[in-house]
């Protein structure tokens, strides 16, 4: 037990910023292509509480978390934040731009990732304190995360960020025909989840992710 509260204290604030700068950064796009809707909503924030879901921030990755340690598995830590409104035919050029406005998200838990990254190179030059530990294993938590939701949120199926960012590359006709699966999205998802095939599919990508990082800030975790 004690493991298990020990773990949420260490990932409670990576989880909180990666979901907060992922949010923000797709409102603050879209601003900057012409959509108002995400300011007007007050969701150009860095202010949690503006894009926590209590289910889906809380509940769901705290029970997925605790189920994970209690059964020693390593599933994929799932879980949503309030979706920033954003009206893709106010941007001033609505299909290009929606590529943009959906690479946002990912683009700020990368940025996040090597953010946790530095921490940790900061922790290993850091003489030896009480300390240093707990910020180096929420640096390893903050890049694990970051890259799980970037990873996740790049799956080629709307409504996820790469369904978004795949609308916007493919040709006209295919991509509206491919915009239709988005009313399913989240039930095939949880069906990955639940089947398996998810962390199949995701894990070997985490992993090659989670190592490149690891070598380019010459880190030894």
């Amino acid at each position: 037990m004690d493991s298990i509260i020990q773990g949420i204290a260490i990932y409670a604030l990576p989880v909180i910023f990666a979901i907060t700068f992922h949010e923000a950064a797709h409102g603050y796009v879209a601003k900057r292509f012409g959509d108002l809707t995400a300011q007007r909503a007050g969701r150009v924030s860095l202010n949690p509480v503006k894009h926590i879901d209590p289910v889906g921030t809380i509940a769901v990755p705290l029970i997925m978390f605790i189920t994970s340690k209690l059964m020693l598995g390593g599933g994929i830590l799932f879980g949503w934040a309030k979706p920033v409104p954003v009206n893709f035919n106010q941007l001033r050029h609505p299909k290009r731009d929606m590529l943009w406005v959906a690479a946002a998200g990912p683009g700020a838990n990368l940025l996040m990732a090597f953010f946790w990254a530095l921490i940790i190179k900061l922790g290993m030059l850091l003489p030896e304190s009480a300390f240093i530990r707990p910020m180096v294993l929420m640096g390893i938590a903050g890049i694990e995360i970051n890259v799980i939701l970037m990873i996740l949120n790049l799956l080629p199926l709307p409504p996820l960020d790469g369904g978004r960012i795949a609308v916007s590359l493919l040709p006209e006709k295919l991509a509206w025909k491919f915009a239709q699966i988005e009313p399913y999205g989240m039930i095939i998802l949880l069906t990955l989840l639940i089947t398996g095939t998810l962390g199949a599919i995701l894990w070997p990508l985490i992993a090659l992710t989670k190592q490149a990082i690891v070598i380019f800030f010459g880190l030894y975790i």
